[in-house]
């Protein structure tokens, strides 16, 4: 009773604290230090992997127009599938954060059990519906008016290229079980060391397989599929030696399968935690799904062109990305660590580098959107289009970022109720609804109606700033624990 009546009173008393304007904007060098240990790695992964992901789109680009728009497809429907596992991994990694920071190694290696026994679940489930289903759920994405042959060839190309992707997601899931770990615990620099070799892997086998170089099959998409499932295991092989060889500078993974076994007193907790956060990640990825649809009533150039901007704009993207990623690590340990009131400076702190970084990153996008597409084998129509589209995000980055950073901020501290209205409900009831009218029963181009959509975001923004300011996400969850 006398830790529940302490932490009433610590939590309330950072309630009540009030910081200044610089306090809010900017805070001194260790600050600045300890989110560069954690987020730099972080970019420096992404960004090069979107990269790689950039040049193996310009590589099946060269194949075709349909072939490229058949791979956008697929990666599509699979976006559904990784976020499903972030999100499972995600409720679990809100008590790893919380844990590490408080000292406690067995509460970190109860939090990853339970992701690898999540991650197996979902992974079955995902192989089996989307083997099965594999031609119904690329048709949704043909529209009406596309020509026989073209619908047969997109059809084709879509479906060989998913069966073949099944294969890298069983070790993608248990990558994402060991880095999402290591990651929680601050030290990034293997994972991003993994990931870049597997990039390396990536690039190469797409090279020779996708083209069919020095001797090997000209497999096209297909090729891209093998390579990709190649990287995969690649990248799961260094993480799992890296996370279990001896002098290992993560000592939560000692004994993780001795004595394997989750504490009764956890189980209710974690998956009270882990079901939001999964249905909000599914229904979240599933309303971007759905958006796509809604534009590609207008053609399958649409398709192609959101396919190039949105590669492109993800290598940008990354930055703020990151640091909100960051931002529940960070605030994370530090509500763990019942520093309840640093944890609310570094929240504002953090919401500031992320919307000040969009300030450089989007003058960037912006300047490159006329340029990046031309790479592309396709038609002018669709460089143009996708230039457009590169535009309207390089204008919304800023919304983009600050969303981001208030998602992640109130997940640090368990509000995953709070963040399932906050990012699935709001896609699910604003933007889906607006894009579905304007997409069937006005006749506005699809640029348009996706200025429209991506306008939306400002509502998000405020939405999302009465909640940080409100402090409800200000808990420490594993004092007791």
């Amino acid at each position: 009773m006398k830790t529940n009546t302490y932490e009433t009173n610590n939590r309330e008393e950072a309630l009540k604290v009030r910081f200044t304007l610089k306090e809010c904007l900017f805070g001194d060098e260790a600050f600045y230090r300890r989110v560069a240990m954690v987020v730099v790695p972080m970019i420096i992964q992404n960004t090069l992997s979107n990269i790689v992901g950039l040049l193996d789109n310009v590589m099946v680009g060269q194949v075709g127009t349909i072939p490229m728009s058949s791979v956008a497809i697929v990666n599509q429907i699979l976006f559904i599938f990784y976020l499903c596992i972030w999100g499972s991994l995600a409720g679990a990694g809100i008590f790893s954060t919380q844990f590490f920071g408080k000292g406690d190694m067995d509460g970190v290696r109860y939090s990853i059990r339970f992701k690898l026994l999540t991650a197996i679940t979902i992974f079955t489930i995902a192989i089996a519906v989307l083997y099965f289903g594999s031609e119904a759920l690329v048709s949704l994405y043909i529209s009406e008016d596309t020509s026989a042959v073209d619908r047969a060839a997109t059809l084709q190309h879509g479906v060989s290229y998913l069966n073949i992707m099944l294969f890298g997601l069983v070790p993608f899931s248990l990558t994402q079980v060991y880095a999402s770990a290591m990651r929680e615990s601050g030290k990034t620099t293997l994972p991003m060391v993994a990931s870049m070799i597997a990039m390396v892997v990536n690039f190469i086998f797409n090279g020779l397989l996708i083209f069919g170089l020095f001797g090997l099959p000209r497999l096209g998409v297909l090729g891209a599929a093998v390579a990709t499932v190649i990287s995969r295991f690649t990248e799961l092989f260094i993480v799992v030696f890296g996370a279990h060889r001896k002098g290992s500078r993560y000592p939560f993974f000692n004994g993780l399968y001795r004595g394997f076994m989750i504490p009764a007193r956890l189980i209710w907790p974690i998956l009270s935690k882990t079901l939001p956060l999964l249905a909000n990640e599914f229904l979240w990825s599933l309303a971007q799904a759905t958006l796509l649809q809604a534009y590609s009533v207008r053609g399958i150039a649409v398709i192609a062109a959101m396919n190039i901007s949105g590669t492109i704009s993800q290598i940008f993207n990354e930055v703020f990305l990151s640091i909100g990623n960051s931002a529940g690590i960070i605030i994370g340990q530090e509500l763990g660590a019942d520093r309840l009131v640093s944890a609310r400076r570094t929240a504002w702190r953090m919401a500031s580098l992320s919307v000040m970084s969009t300030v450089v990153m989007g003058s960037l996008l912006a300047a490159a959107a006329p340029f990046i597409p031309q790479i592309y084998n396709t038609e002018a129509e669709i460089k143009l289009l996708a230039t457009r589209f590169i535009w309207v995000v390089a204008c919304c980055m800023p919304l983009n970022s600050y969303a981001n950073v208030s998602y992640f901020t109130m997940r640090s501290g368990g509000k995953t109720a709070v963040t399932f209205v906050f990012d699935s409900c709001f896609a699910w009831l604003i933007s889906v609804p607006v894009a579905f009218c304007l997409s069937r029963f006005t006749s506005l181009p699809a640029l348009n109606v996706f200025i429209i959509v991506s306008g939306l975001e400002f509502i998000k923004c405020v939405i999302g700033f009465l909640l940080v300011r409100s402090g409800v996400w200000v808990k420490n969850i594993v004092k007791a624990a």
